[in-house]
């Protein structure tokens, strides 16, 4: 296995069946890392969106009536949101790991091809994505 980065045509990216034999496969192989990378800043955007709105979530006073857990061991409107946001974010992170995973493991495999495919992904994700999070 090189070591050092290369251009060519052929590779073995993150499994067995996934090898690529032909210039066409390559260019279809670049493609998918690209979108590999931009959905992982889409889902980063996804976990940045659901923080704001958990901490949007909070009770704007910290008193102590506020922070007091609630009569009969139910859980007020606000505790019950914010939970959900974050098991949201918990299941974002989840998949924003795997995505950057699976990302730097085919970049491993030394090609330039596939490397330039991960960093325009990244930034073409960046480019369009995080105009989007102000909104909403």
């Amino acid at each position: 296995m090189q070591m050092t980065f290369y251009f060519s045509d052929t590779a073995v990216l993150l499994f067995d069946f996934w090898s690529v034999h032909t210039p066409t496969g390559m260019a279809l192989s670049v493609l998918v890392i690209l979108l590999l990378s931009m959905l992982y800043e889409a889902v980063k955007m996804g976990k940045a969106e659901l923080l704001r709105r958990a901490l949007l979530a909070l009770p704007r006073s910290l008193s102590r009536e506020s922070l007091a857990e609630p009569e009969e061991g139910g859980t007020g409107p606000a505790q019950g949101r914010w939970f959900r946001y974050h098991v949201g974010q918990t299941l974002f992170h989840v998949v924003q790991v795997v995505l950057g995973y699976m990302v730097m493991l085919a970049v491993m495999s030394y090609n330039a091809w596939i490397f330039l495919g991960a960093i325009a992904g990244s930034t073409l994700g960046y480019f369009v994505v995080y105009p989007l999070l102000g909104r909403g």
